[in-house]
């Protein structure tokens, strides 16, 4: 007879949120310094979202330095690539560690990714096959270095236009297919190559199944571990998965004891956790304060955030000025396990200028902790100097 669905677990708040800072590394350094704990962590988390805007950092920054000591910016690149990493969609596009690549490569060939179609119907297939001979020959390359193939008609995107380069063009459709991964990022650009250089550990390696259903079974179990606890509520945490949602994929993987399902007191949102995720050790907090990214996996469902943190967050650099409450580029700041505040800051030749600066109402917030946060972020940005608000707003 088939397996009878387990009841919902049901999880103390504060529990909960013992569990989902100590799962994602951000409760104390689990992880070595430098280069090799860049690489466990990104194996821990699987998925660090990526995003181009660099203020005091990129997101894919600001999530490791909140994480692994002896870090600067721009060492998550660094460290990753070439061999452990390479980018595509999950939690929109990630950094993803080298082992799933093989998951990735094969399910290209079943899925229309994103615009992918669209692609391919405005170029010609001769530019796809010189483009990634091109790089089999001379990668890794970035899109200016690659021979020009002439224009394209650019994707339009609500009057936000896309590449009008064929050459460019060809690199998003191969990229997306896993015929060639990004390799490294500098100011020059990506830069591509062909998987047997990049990841030459995994590049002909199998992911042990050859169905769709088989891909979604192990992203589904990703996601969950990259999140902790995955709301079955709609929301930007499904992303890519948000068709898995609604099948009937979740629960049958939590009738089989791949996942467990989990209830918070009061609240009517139902979560997907790992299975016996409550017999993982859980680290305490330790004293240091930390910069948490605006796309950090710790706020990817806000709904979440606010019921076990009490804070309320929302990344408001696509509003206009006038709409927003905070500020463009606004990071919370975690303290002993908790969302204490949130500060505005960029970085301006050598020094990390704080332009704004709140604190939670109820919530006395250490100085003396949140200095020593802005001088190890200041060493990390390459800034001498730190200039902070005179007042705390809020």
């Amino acid at each position: 007879m088939p397996k009878t669905t387990p009841p919902a677990v049901t999880l103390p708040a504060e529990e909960a949120r013992a569990f989902l800072v100590s799962h994602l590394a951000l409760a104390a350094p689990v992880h070595p310094p430098g280069a090799e704990g860049v690489r466990a962590l990104l194996r821990h988390l699987r998925h660090i979202q990526l995003d181009p805007l660099d203020v005091i950092g990129t997101n894919a920054d600001l999530v490791a330095l909140a994480r692994v000591d002896g870090l600067v910016r721009g060492d998550v690149y660094r460290h990753l690539y070439p061999g452990h990493a390479f980018e595509h969609w999950a939690k929109e596009r990630c950094l993803l560690p080298a082992y799933a690549f093989p998951h990735y490569r094969e399910r290209s060939l079943e899925a229309p990714w994103w615009r992918h179609t669209t692609r391919l119907e405005r170029l010609p297939a001769s530019v796809l096959g010189s483009v990634l001979e091109e790089l089999e020959a001379h990668g890794p390359l970035t899109a200016a270095e690659l021979t020009d193939h002439g224009a394209v008609e650019p994707l339009d995107w609500s009057g936000w236009k896309g590449t009008a380069k064929a050459s460019t063009m060809a690199l998003e459709v191969l990229w997306t297919r896993c015929d060639i991964v990004v390799c490294g990022r500098t100011p020059g650009g990506k830069r591509y190559d062909v998987p047997h250089r990049a990841l030459p550990e995994v590049a002909r390696a199998s992911p042990g199944y050859t169905t769709e259903e088989g891909f979604l079974r192990w992203a589904l179990g990703e996601r969950v571990e990259a999140a902790g606890l995955l709301s079955r509520a709609a929301g930007a945490h499904w992303s890519m998965l948000s068709p898995v949602r609604g099948s009937a994929l979740p629960e049958t993987l939590v009738r089989e004891g791949v996942l467990e399902e989990v209830v918070l007191p009061g609240a009517p949102r139902r979560y997907l956790a790992p299975a016996g995720f409550r017999s993982r050790p859980v680290t305490a907090p330790d004293e240091r304060m930390r910069i948490v990214g605006p796309l950090d996996p710790l706020l990817w469902d806000r709904a979440l955030v606010k019921q076990l943190f009490g804070f309320e967050y929302v990344w408001e650099v696509y509003k206009p000025g006038e709409q927003r409450r905070w500020g463009w580029y606004v990071c919370p700041l975690l303290h002993r396990g908790q969302l204490v505040g949130r500060l505005e800051a960029r970085v301006k030749e050598d020094v990390l200028y704080v332009e704004k600066l709140w604190r939670e109402k109820g919530v006395k917030l250490d100085d003396a902790a949140l200095d020593e946060a802005l001088a190890r972020h200041a060493r990390a940005c390459g800034a001498r100097k730190i200039r902070r608000p005179r007042a705390r707003v809020g």
